[in-house]
């Protein structure tokens, strides 16, 4: 029987966020790292084995500009569904999981855009801190959810779309119609760390400084005792690059200045 209530085997826990092809990727994968989670944003072209590989704790869907029902949209390989992990699906990515896992998308009169309200009818897991009642989201969709993904509850709807949160616990997929890693959505930020943490098992010990400490320890394991060039351009990249090879390696590295033409004056 699958497990999809977070794996501790990982030493490093990561949340991977696929891309639709909108904006909204970058910000959930910000919100992730807020929780004090590690996060990636890969390609929704990635196919299985290759989100397999990464070994993720949990997966979010992003949302996009496309239509599910339009020719051409953006698809995930449905072998990603088969191995083990929590997925939660936003906007565009809740209508995927429901298309491709049993549920309905239906094409509405009317979308809903901007702050909207939801009216919780069963807090479940992710709604948990917003408690049953009506609370403030940011909505931006046309097409909506007509049926939950066979096996999901539904956990609160809007105007225009009856199933604007559903949770299949069993098997491990979640969904929300509105965008919670937006500010409008005041129980946006409570909703990602109940998934990241509760849902998928991470621990939330993740820092920033996590990232420098592991990267330097990286690169003083694969240079050793050799010596190592980084080419300065004069940007942050290159800089920053520089820095944490000196950290790891001190003066085994040379760093060599590439004059781009692109430098200010002086």
């Amino acid at each position: 029987m699958t497990n999809f209530q977070g794996s501790t085997a990982h030493a490093d826990h990561r949340i991977l966020v696929v891309d639709f092809g909108a904006q909204y990727a970058q910000l959930i994968a910000r919100r992730v790292r807020e929780a004090n989670v590690y996060s990636e944003i890969v390609s929704h072209d990635l196919d299985a084995a290759g989100f397999a590989a990464l070994e993720p704790s949990g997966i979010v869907f992003s949302g996009g500009p496309a239509s599910v029902h339009v020719e051409g949209a953006p698809r995930i390989d449905p072998g990603v569904y088969d191995i083990g992990v929590p997925i939660l699906g936003i906007c565009y990515g809740a209508q995927l999981i429901a298309l491709q896992r049993g549920g309905g998308v239906g094409r509405n009169d009317r979308g809903e855009y901007g702050r909207t309200r939801l009216r919780v009818t069963e807090p479940g897991l992710l709604l948990a801190d917003a408690g049953i009642g009506d609370q403030q989201v940011w909505m931006s969709h046309f097409d909506a959810i007509t049926e939950a993904p066979e096996g999901a509850t539904v956990t609160a709807s809007s105007l225009a779309a009856p199933v604007a949160t559903f949770e299949a616990p069993a098997r491990g997929l979640y969904g929300v119609q509105f965008h919670p890693e937006v500010h409008h959505t005041p129980c946006g930020q409570a909703l990602i760390s109940r998934f990241v943490h509760q849902v998928c098992g991470c621990p939330g010990d993740w820092t920033t400084a996590s990232v420098v400490e592991s990267s330097v320890d990286a690169v003083r394991e694969q240079v050793g005792s050799d010596r190592a060039i980084c080419g300065l351009s004069g940007g942050v990249d290159s800089a920053v690059a520089a820095a944490l090879v000196y950290r790891a390696i001190g003066p085994q590295l040379t760093c060599v200045f590439v004059d781009t033409g692109l430098m200010r004056a002086g």
